[in-house]
C-alpha cells in the first residue's frame, strides 16, 4: 500500500469544487447547556453569553478537501467563491503550498457556519447552522473559460462536494464530470435530507458519468429512503455487517460504486461485493471537517490503485489523525504512514 501511494503521480490535478465556508466550533458539553445560558440571558433582557470554547477555521467541504489533498502533496485545483475578505482567508491558508495549489476563486458571498459539538447517546456529534451565501448558485457558467475547460480535460479526479447546499450542484456536476472524460469523477453530496428526492433523481441522472459517491450513515439513511431501501444504518444498533449491506444495497440501487464512512467504520461496495474496514479508535478533539478528510484521503488512494480494504484502511487512518489534532490540521502523508505501519 504505501509503496503504490509513494510512486503516485498526478499529472494534472485533482480538481475539487465548490463551496467555501468560515466556520466557528462552539464546543458544548450538552446541548441543554447551551439553551440554558441562552434562556437566562432572554429573561433579563439579553446581554452575552460567555464561557464556551470557540475556534474559528475555514472551511467548507470543498476547501477542506483541497486543503487536506494539498497536506498530503498532491496538486489541487480548487474552484469556489469568496468575497474579498474570504479570497484573502484562502489564499493565505494555501499560501503555504505554492504552485502545487491553483486557487480559482469567483467573486461573491462564501458561506457562514456556527458548528456546535457535544456529545449524544454517549457519541460525540456536531450540528451546523449555516448561510450558504453564493455557495447554493455554483453552476456551471463559473466554471466554463478556456483556461477552466483545458484544467478539466486534463485533471486526474473531479470532486463535486456539498451538493446539498448547491441548488445547480446537479447541473454543475455533470459539466464537471462531462467535461473531464479521463479523471476519477467522485460526488459527496453532504446533508441532503432537506433535499433527499432530488438527490435520488439527480443521481440517475449522473449515474453514466459518476464513478464514485462517497456518503455517510445519515446521507445514507437518508438517501435509503427515497429508494425504497428504509432506514439502512441503524444508529447506535448497526454492526459492521450492517455498514457493508448498506453501502451494498446503495450501489446495486444508484449503479455508482459507493463509499459509507460511519461511526464505527467505513465500507466499500461496487453493488456485488462489499468491503468494511473498522475505524480507528480515538479521543477527538474536533470533529467539523473530518468526513472531507476522508474524501481526500480515498480519492487519492483510488489513483494510487489500491484494492479497497487498503483504502478504506488509509483514508480512516487519515480521518482519525485529523480528528484527534488539536488545530484542526489534516495529517501529511508521513504521518499516515506512520500509523498505518503501526496498526497494519
Amino acid at each position: 500500500m504505501i509503496d503504490k501511494l509513494k510512486h503516485l503521480n498526478i499529472v494534472g490535478s485533482i480538481v475539487v469544487m465548490s463551496d467555501f465556508f468560515v466556520d466557528r466550533i462552539v464546543k458544548l458539553k450538552s446541548p441543554e447547556e447551551l439553551l440554558a445560558a441562552l434562556n437566562e440571558k432572554a429573561k433579563r433582557g439579553g446581554g452575552s453569553v460567555r464561557g464556551f470554547p470557540t475556534q474559528d477555521i475555514k472551511g467548507g467541504n470543498a476547501v477542506n478537501v483541497a486543503y487536506c489533498l494539498a497536506r498530503l502533496g498532491v496538486k489541487v485545483t480548487l474552484f469556489t467563491v469568496a468575497d474579498k475578505m474570504g479570497n484573502a482567508v484562502i489564499r493565505q491558508a494555501f499560501s503555504q503550498f505554492g504552485e502545487r495549489v491553483d486557487l480559482r476563486i469567483s467573486e461573491g458571498k462564501h458561506g457562514l457556519t456556527t458548528s456546535f459539538e457535544f456529545p449524544y447517546e454517549n457519541s460525540p456529534v456536531n450540528v451546523m447552522i449555516s448561510d450558504v451565501g453564493d455557495n447554493a448558485n455554483f453552476g456551471p457558467e463559473k466554471i466554463n473559460s478556456e483556461a477552466d475547460m483545458k484544467i478539466l480535460k486534463n485533471a486526474d479526479a473531479v470532486m463535486v462536494v456539498n451538493w446539498a447546499s448547491n441548488i445547480k450542484g446537479t447541473a454543475l456536476a455533470e459539466h464537471a464530470f462531462k467535461s473531464s472524460p479521463s479523471a476519477l469523477h467522485f460526488i459527496d453530496p453532504a446533508d441532503i435530507e432537506s433535499r433527499k428526492q432530488d438527490f435520488r433523481d439527480s443521481l440517475s441522472k449522473l449515474a453514466s458519468v459518476t464513478d464514485i459517491l462517497c456518503i455517510n450513515e445519515n446521507e445514507c439513511n437518508s438517501l435509503g429512503d427515497v429508494l425504497g431501501l428504509g432506514h439502512l444504518v441503524p444508529a447506535g444498533s448497526c454492526g459492521p455487517d450492517d455498514v457493508k449491506r448498506a453501502a451494498k444495497s446503495i450501489s446495486e440501487k444508484s449503479g455508482i460504486t459507493t463509499d459509507l464512512h460511519t461511526t464505527i467504520g467505513s465500507a466499500w461496495s461496487n453493488g456485488r461485493e462489499s468491503v468494511f474496514a473498522h475505524a480507528i479508535k480515538v479521543q477527538p478533539r474536533i470533529l467539523t471537517g473530518a468526513g472531507d478528510c476522508w474524501d481526500a484521503a480515498s480519492v487519492i488512494s483510488y489513483l494510487a490503485g489500491l484494492e479497497p480494504q487498503e483504502r478504506l484502511l488509509f483514508a480512516n487512518a487519515c480521518a482519525s489523525l485529523y480528528v484527534r489534532s488539536e488545530n484542526a490540521e489534516p495529517p501529511t502523508m508521513e504521518k499516515i504512514f506512520e500509523l498505518v505501519e503501526r496498526i497494519q
